[in-house]
């Protein structure tokens, strides 16, 4: 496992909170694929965007996603596992590798939490994403909130 440190978290692009928590449960906003607070890749999968960059920049969004999360709760060993975990993918309407793209979601949680954290998830085709991106994660984690004496 590789360790994501929790100042990579994005900074907001809006009037929202980058991630929330209710009892153990939290919940990450929308991420796309940032760096610094800036779009790595625009357009869309299946015209300008190939299956594979969209799947590296699933990766990157899944990262961003658990940084926000890793720096709501004070550090990424804390997230015990992802529970749920949905990629938009901005696409053509002929575009059906969601769930290839999806992997790199996946694959960037494995990364970082191990294969048992892998949650259920959902790759939807949509239309457009914000600021043009081509891919959107948000994820749903369990966190442990307990310190160890």
């Amino acid at each position: 496992m590789s360790d994501v440190s929790i100042a990579t978290s994005p900074p907001a692009q809006g009037k929202y909170l980058v991630a929330t928590m209710h009892d153990s449960i939290a919940y990450s906003a929308g991420m796309t694929p940032r760096i610094d607070g800036v779009l790595q890749i625009v357009g869309t999968v299946g015209d300008s965007v190939s299956a594979a960059h969209a799947r590296a920049a699933a990766g990157l969004c899944a990262q961003n996603a658990l940084a926000a999360i890793a720096s709501l709760v004070g550090g990424m060993d804390r997230v015990q596992r992802c529970l749920r975990m949905t990629v938009y993918v901005a696409c053509s309407d002929d575009f059906i590798a969601l769930s290839a793209v999806a992997d790199g979601a996946s694959a960037a949680i494995a990364e970082i939490l191990g294969m048992e954290a892998l949650p259920a998830r959902a790759a939807i085709g949509v239309k457009n994403l914000p600021s043009g991106a081509p891919v959107e994660v948000d994820i749903t984690a369990v966190v442990n909130l307990h310190t160890e004496v």
